[in-house]
């Protein structure tokens, strides 16, 4: 099996080891559903993000959200700590993008100050 990168967030906290913690699988291409879900279910966290190349060029990214038992088609949480994985990849210190997932297109910005990060979301439907 090829090797993935990863990297674990806590989000919706100020220190480390608290709030809610998230997985973010890099350079998702190639993974099936089935091998996204076995590997979410491995991480054993409330949420995993599979990150794939954006359908759209102007978008940052796609991210499809797994729990241990499914997908989801949006969540807050690994909205927020996506947003700020992909800034921090990038070395930016704020920005504004779109992530595409299964809802549709969502706007995000991250920000930093006084040495926290901050992300948010517009969504361009709400979850049914």
């Amino acid at each position: 099996m090829q090797t993935r990168n990863y990297l674990l967030y806590d989000v919706f906290t100020t220190g480390r080891l608290a709030g809610n913690p998230l997985a973010v699988v890099l350079d998702s291409k190639g993974l099936d559903t089935a091998a996204m879900q076995a590997i979410a279910r491995e991480f054993n966290l409330s949420e995993t993000v599979f990150v794939l190349p954006p359908d759209n060029a102007k978008h940052r990214a796609r991210i499809r959200i797994f729990t241990p038992d499914y997908e989801m088609p949006f969540a807050g949480h690994p909205t927020v700590g996506s947003a700020i994985a992909l800034a921090d990849l990038a070395g930016e210190t704020a920005g504004i993008f779109v992530l595409e997932e299964n809802i549709g297109p969502v706007r995000c910005a991250v920000s930093r100050h006084d040495g926290a990060t901050f992300a948010e979301f517009d969504l361009a439907k709400l979850p049914e």
